[in-house]
């Protein structure tokens, strides 16, 4: 009777520990990022929005963290998702997507996760060191909002129309 309590509590902690891995799991390291942002920049340019790219790792609690607070936060989802292709890319000693991130100026020096911001074709138009958007022990949401209008596609063409090129 012990035996057989201590087995099912040991296999219902396993399955637990499992679960919890996987619902953290939101960076794929086996992902080809280069080619993610390559056909987030195709469709971006075909539907007038700019791409969002997330870097960061499983093993990152500020990443989850972010990708949390948006996915958890309707009006922040649909406005991210409306403006942005997005494309989480994967930090880790598996895959440190060193080439990509080289193209980008290096954005990792900033710490993770950290948000770099493109244009249609593909050019960095600003990095976000993610530090500037937290708020005691989490992420502020006005300070996400702040962040995905001022840089959205639409923003930049208004800023270019009001003071010109």
């Amino acid at each position: 009777m012990k035996r057989t309590l201590v087995l099912t509590l040991v296999i219902g902690l396993i399955s637990i520990g499992l679960s919890a891995q996987q619902v953290h799991k939101i960076y794929n390291p086996d992902a080809d990022a280069k080619e993610e942002v390559a056909a987030a920049v195709a469709k971006a340019a075909a539907e007038g929005k700019h791409v969002f790219l997330q870097v960061g790792g499983n093993w990152c609690p500020w990443c989850i963290k972010f990708h949390h607070m948006i996915a958890e936060d309707a009006k922040l989802d649909s406005l991210l998702h409306a403006n942005y292709e997005v494309v989480l890319v994967n930090y880790s000693k598996e895959n440190d997507n060193h080439q990509l991130l080289a193209t980008l100026g290096f954005p990792q020096r900033f710490g993770f996760p950290v948000f770099v911001i493109l244009d249609e074709k593909g050019n960095v138009l600003h990095t976000q060191d993610s530090w500037y958007l937290e708020q005691d022990k989490a992420y502020s949401r006005e300070k996400a909002e702040h962040l995905f209008l001022m840089w959205s596609a639409l923003t930049m063409k208004q800023a270019a129309e009001k003071y010109g090129k």
